[in-house]
């Protein structure tokens, strides 16, 4: 996927930019990631004042491990993208941090578009938000049903103290 910087900047007709990317990477980069669809990428490219503006939104299906209980999470993320890009040859305009200045006319927007996707991702997926996670003794869900794990937990090396008390009572 990829637009012409010099051409777009000119132009006053909107381009659309329509693509499903593959996602297999994905799975590779975050471990939590059990399944995900395609990337769905839905962009519109338009030049404006000699810089060429890339605008519209991503969405993607996944199905991640909840960061508690490890029990599958189905996550539809959506997220806007806007990205703007000058020519390096262009004279005017302000210079703004948040313009990509371009040396080459082609720009190839999949690893923005893949980047812009993964930081939006939830760092810590959880199946609901009052998730119980498992058990650290048996990891038993505790979300489906007590264990009976005994919950007190003693420092082993202070466990020779505990008892130091118990013909005071």
């Amino acid at each position: 996927m990829e637009i012409h910087v010099q051409e777009l900047a000119k132009a006053a007709a909107r381009l659309p930019l329509k693509a499903d990317l593959n996602t297999d990477w994905l799975q590779e980069v975050r471990k939590d990631i059990l399944k995900s669809g395609p990337l769905k990428v839905a962009l519109e490219a338009y030049g404006q004042v000699g810089i060429a503006h890339v605008e519209g939104e991503l969405s993607l299906d996944l199905e991640m491990a909840c960061s508690r209980c490890l029990e599958p999470v189905h996550e539809t993320i959506v997220v806007p993208f806007h990205e703007r890009f000058k020519p390096e040859n262009a004279k005017h305009g302000a210079e703004d941090e948040e313009i990509i200045v371009v040396e080459e006319d082609k720009v190839d927007l999949e690893p923005l578009v893949e980047e812009t996707m993964l930081l939006a991702l939830p760092f810590t997926p959880m199946c609901q938000e009052d998730c119980k996670g498992l058990c650290h003794s048996c990891g038993a869900n505790l979300n489906e049903s007590a264990c009976g794990c005994p919950t007190e937990r003693i420092d082993p090396r202070l466990a020779a103290l505990k008892d130091l008390f118990k013909d005071n009572k």
